[in-house]
């Protein structure tokens, strides 16, 4: 992983993606903060060489950078107050998040009153490829924060992309999704349309393995062995970042077009 400078790092929501993430932080050699809250998460994190704490304050308080991995924007407004709260004058809060632009952009806002920044953060990839070092990690803000950003999470990252202004990396993030949902939509419209013509499905998701109309989304439906299946894994994730994108669109005054209407069309409960 290569050589990385000590920085003292908080960290909130050592979940399925969160934990992995530490691991990382602490293997080249990161101090490392995490608020974890029950037990035998407390246990085994301090075990790993955490320091464990129990307020989103007290993961933030002497932290260089913090890192929040959440599920969705309720779950970080649930915790912003406390969190500001602890943040230090120069101090870099780095969102992972998948949600609207207007809350890191007023999480921003509060931030910078205390002389801290924000950076939006979102992934793409999953455990395998944190544990590589090679999650997908979109990067927006001022570029000096960035840069203390960057430092951090390239313990588990790579590539990371730089994408503009606070919130651009989002904007990004939101495109790449809608884009995603369209592909599983027309990977699951597919695999109906060879029903139709009598196909046997194992045999079109074999040959979309390798040929010209393979995705990302076909190869993993594939993997899953059904659009059902497939939608399982992936409904809960994709039904918030859709709305989140549709919501932006709105907030623009923009048409989402060919895109949303495919996710809205398509076989698969992809829209709330």
């Amino acid at each position: 992983m290569g050589e990385a400078a000590v920085t003292s790092v908080g960290f909130v929501g050592p979940g399925r993606m969160g934990r992995p993430m530490v691991d990382r932080l602490l293997q080249v050699g990161h101090d490392v903060t995490v608020l974890a809250r029950r037990d035998e998460v407390r246990a085994d994190l301090a075990a790993a060489g955490a320091r464990v704490v129990s307020t989103p304050a007290d993961a933030a308080r002497g932290a260089q950078v913090v890192v929040v991995c959440l599920f969705n924007d309720e779950q970080l407004l649930e915790v912003a107050d406390d969190l500001l709260s602890g943040l230090g004058d120069g101090a870099v809060l780095a969102s992972h998040v998948t949600g609207r632009r207007s809350t890191v952009q007023d999480l921003g806002s509060r931030a910078a009153q205390r002389g801290a920044q924000v950076v939006d953060a979102p992934v793409s990839g999953g455990v395998d490829e944190i544990t590589a070092g090679k999650l997908t990690i979109l990067l927006g803000g001022n570029p000096a924060a960035v840069d203390a950003a960057d430092a951090v999470v390239s313990a588990y990252g790579d590539p990371r992309i730089r994408t503009g202004a606070l919130g651009s990396a989002l904007a990004v993030k939101l495109v790449n999704n809608l884009l995603f949902a369209t592909h599983s939509q027309t990977a699951a419209a597919a695999l109906e349309l060879g029903e139709r013509l009598g196909v046997e499905q194992q045999a079109l998701l074999q040959v979309l393995e390798t040929a010209s109309g393979r995705s990302f989304a076909s190869s993993s439906l594939s993997r899953t062995g059904s659009a059902e299946a497939w939608a399982q894994v992936i409904g809960e994730f994709l039904r918030k970042d859709v709305a989140a994108c549709e919501a932006e669109l709105a907030a623009a005054g923009a048409d989402g077009g060919l895109l949303v209407d495919v996710v809205r069309r398509g076989p698969l409960r992809l829209t709330n």
